[in-house]
């Protein structure tokens, strides 16, 4: 098969090779699934230039954990009436060393989620890490019909599918972008009040369309972030977090603690397995019904994958970014 790899880290262009690699086959309770596209994601341009935390546990990686595609070959234990039957994975590349961006990866039986005919794809191949992310965020602590939930950054990918799902689940969405110049950007048929965080007081503005608080906020900058939502929440919230600035954040822990909040730290590849399960459930469910839109870039060839990885840590952000892998 034809595949991208690396055998040290670095920069794309320097590291990644293609050419003819070893057809995997499925072990016990795994699928193959022969790949049309592979979701890019941060974490997988983080892994290959050896950012801090992700150290090469592997002599070879083929990267990117998320894709869409169609399973062409079952392990034993595995159901064949999946034999050829469409879907998006997850994890292939987490705790693993081959990922999707070949035209063949295995993957337990269950990280290969069954994409309905309704969905494309672009966002098959899209769902994975942000998806799952996102999903915790917004659900870890139960239902949310009838909550308000702040959602954090709401135009960036994990973010963007939180007030979705949110949405999905029945909560009133208040979401955040950093520039006044962003909020013409913003989902209005999701998000019911954009709020800009540059302007001089976007607590007060908060406050102002969530009298008593907001229940739940999805954060993305839990550093910058922390005084604004103590400012915010109401008593019992929760504040899921997936990602800071600063690695070691000060808390106001007295306004905290008296405001009885819940702190969640979400670290996407080590969820439980029947987390992922449920968000992979709740995701396609989703996406049948179209509650889920998300912009995707035109894909990247396989042969131009380090210009995909450039793009993921350097480009505009213009839509999320795959790469086509060849039939």
């Amino acid at each position: 098969m034809i595949a991208a790899w690396y055998d040290r880290q670095g920069p794309a262009a320097e590291v990644l090779q293609i050419g003819e690699f070893p057809a995997p086959e499925p072990g016990p309770g795994e699928v193959r699934v022969r790949v049309a596209l592979s979701g890019v994601n941060p974490g997988d341009t983080k892994k290959r230039a050896g950012w801090p935390g992700s150290p090469m546990i592997y002599p070879r990686v083929i990267p990117h954990s998320d894709g869409a595609g169609v399973i062409d070959a079952v392990g034993a234990g595995v159901d064949t009436n999946r034999l050829g039957q469409r879907v998006w994975t997850y994890g292939a590349q987490s705790y693993r060393p081959f990922g999707t961006a070949a035209q063949l990866t295995c993957v337990p039986d269950r990280q290969a989620v069954a994409l309905p005919d309704e969905v494309s794809d672009e966002l098959g191949a899209c769902l994975g890490i942000p998806g799952i992310t996102a999903h915790r965020a917004v659900f870890s602590d139960g239902p949310v019909a009838g909550t308000t939930i702040l959602v954090h950054g709401v135009l960036g990918s994990v973010s963007s599918l939180a007030a979705q799902l949110a949405h999905w689940g029945g909560a009133e969405v208040i979401g955040t972008v950093v520039h006044a110049s962003d909020l013409n950007l913003v989902d209005t048929s999701v998000v019911s009040r954009a709020v800009a965080l540059d302007q001089t007081d976007a607590a007060a503005e908060i406050r102002a369309h969530a009298a008593d608080g907001v229940d739940r906020i999805v954060e993305v900058d839990f550093s910058d972030n922390a005084e604004l939502d103590t400012a915010i929440v109401a008593n019992g919230a929760v504040i899921a977090a997936y990602a800071s600035r600063a690695d070691r954040p000060e808390l106001p822990f007295w306004p905290m603690l008296f405001a009885n909040i819940t702190l969640r730290l979400l670290g996407s590849d080590d969820f439980s397995a029947e987390a992922k399960q449920k968000a992979g459930d709740d995701l396609s469910a989703a996406a049948k019904t179209g509650a889920l839109r998300v912009s995707v870039a035109p894909a990247y060839p396989l042969a131009r994958i380090a210009a995909a990885h450039d793009h993921v840590d350097h480009g505009p952000r213009n839509g999320r970014i795959v790469v086509a892998i060849p039939a």
